[in-house]
């Protein structure tokens, strides 16, 4: 009997690091920021400004960034998400001032926003029922990993250089680096061409579209606001985001 395979880990290693990253690009401003406060002579509020171009992007885009990764597909749709913002954090190290920063900060969170749905959608891909919890515990575990190495890494290249411009831009390297690997390895599992049979079998017997839910009308806004558990997920997130984001935004 033929071994199961586990392209699908591989997989999920990807969209671990893309979250792992993706964090990196953003914690590096808060761990520059009491430099960048001491050059530019910033107060808490100007900071501040910051951090709500950053989230007021990122907000938006969490809503729309969904419907724009259906539409392009799981593989083209996190490669533009993710080089979009490493050129915006590339190009946050010629910001001159509050305003380009801000602007840069914009356009940073409006690329990072469509991690979660894409890195979602790949596991719906790619996972069985029975696996998808711990394909999604395992990509989501990057945020609080990214979190955890910046601090370490953006210091260490911010003393060897001894100005905080080259942090951005190394930082940023480690997307295209991800987009690489990810054009090289990502592609559905019922069109992949390394992946072995009985994986790839498992895998769509237990998908989605094996039971016709791919192709069922997809609900509207207002059809999902009237589910109950739809607004268990609005009232959880509601509670704990804004602390999990207070944390890792001013510290």
């Amino acid at each position: 009997m033929k071994e199961l395979g586990r392209k699908r880990w591989w997989i999920g290693t990807l969209l671990l690091f893309s979250t792992i990253i993706n964090y990196m690009d953003r914690q590096t401003l808060s761990v520059l920021a009491p430099y960048l406060k001491t050059e530019f002579s910033w107060s808490n509020s100007d900071f501040a400004w910051l951090i709500i171009a950053f989230r007021a992007a990122y907000a938006v885009m969490q809503v729309l960034s969904g419907r724009f990764i259906d539409r392009l597909g799981t593989r083209d749709g996190l490669t533009i998400s993710v080089l979009w913002y490493s050129c915006a954090a590339a190009l946050t190290s010629l910001a001159t001032g509050l305003k380009s920063f801000c602007l840069f900060r914009f356009l940073l969170g409006t690329g990072e926003a469509a991690n979660w749905p894409g890195a979602t959608k790949a596991v719906s891909e790619w996972f069985p029922r029975q696996e998808r919890g711990w394909a999604v515990a395992l990509f989501d575990s990057g945020s609080s990993v990214g979190g955890a190495i910046a601090p370490f890494l953006v210091l260490s290249i911010y003393r060897a250089f001894g100005n905080w411009r080259p942090v951005f831009v190394l930082i940023s390297l480690l997307g295209f680096v991800w987009i690489l690997l990810w054009r090289l390895n990502y592609h559905p599992p019922q069109a992949h061409p390394r992946i072995s049979v009985r994986e790839r079998q498992m895998i769509l017997e237990d998908s989605d579209s094996s039971d016709g839910q791919a192709d069922s009308i997809r609900p509207g806004v207002a059809q999902l606001l009237r589910v109950p558990q739809t607004w268990g997920v609005i009232l959880g997130r509601s509670l704990t985001d804004p602390v999990w984001f207070f944390v890792t935004d001013w510290f």
